[in-house]
């Protein structure tokens, strides 16, 4: 399709009065293509769930759907997941959606898995979870926002009301980003699911976790795999999956 079929499809998204759902991925959509989309969106009032994974939007398309969504009204879905190779979302990026979410009401699910997002992006989108009212579900599944991304997203948890879904899988955030993820769910009661696969939490990390555990009663399921827990961790779980209901893979 590449950014000449995007264009295309934006035009007609400018007049279109029923189309809820768009899967635009693995379509070599660059950034002019999702500026135009971005376009097509400050208009269109229809379009609920839009997908331009995989494709190779970069900072500046982020930026143009970000604008977008400032004055959009029915998008609720957008996952702009990155793949290995291409334009990356990135912190800019992250930003610039951030900014969106302080005033957008209607977008519940950003995923964006594979963007390059880093400390300064985490740091905004912890800023924008502050006062957003809306997010349901944020997915920055392999991205590098390490411990102090962690740390900036747990202080937003501990005032955040309505986001139910963290996935922060293979971010390494370390024991320290465990310890202060921890430390927002022991306050936290609104958070399901939440994520931490592949960040090497170790003992330490799986240690704090669990104690969180003993008084949060809402978090549903755990996910600690591939984590290099030892038996202290372990212990420390088996010990909280006597009480809790929370599901923990590990």
């Amino acid at each position: 399709m590449r950014d000449s079929g995007a264009q295309a499809l934006a035009e007609a998204l400018k007049a279109n009065s029923t189309l809820v759902t768009l899967f635009l991925y693995q379509n070599s959509i660059g950034c002019s293509g999702a500026q135009a989309l971005a376009e097509a969106l400050k208009v269109n009032s229809t379009l609920a769930i839009l997908n331009v994974s995989e494709d190779s939007i970069g900072s500046s398309g982020a930026q143009a759907l970000a604008e977008a969504l400032k004055s959009n009204s029915s998008l609720t879905s957008l996952d702009l997941t990155d793949t290995e190779w291409g334009e990356k979302v990135g912190d800019v990026g992250a930003q610039a959606l951030s900014d969106a979410l302080k005033t957008n009401s209607t977008l519940t699910t950003l995923m964006l898995c594979m963007t390059s997002i880093e400390y300064n992006g985490a740091q905004a989108l912890a800023d924008a979870l502050k006062t957003n009212s809306t997010l349901i579900t944020l997915n920055l599944k392999f991205n590098l926002i390490g411990c102090n991304g962690a740390q900036a997203l747990s202080e937003a948890l501990k005032t955040n009301t309505t986001l139910t879904t963290l996935n922060l899988h293979d971010n390494s955030i370390g024991y320290n980003g465990a310890q202060a993820l921890s430390d927002a769910l022991k306050t936290n009661s609104t958070l399901t699911t939440l994520s931490l696969g592949y960040n090497s939490i170790g003992d330490i990390g799986a240690q704090a976790l669990a104690e969180a555990l003993k008084t949060n009663s809402t978090l549903a399921t755990l996910d600690l795999q591939c984590n290099e827990i030892g038996d202290n961790g372990v212990e420390a779980i088996h010990q909280v999956l006597q009480t809790t209901k929370c599901e923990i893979e590990f």
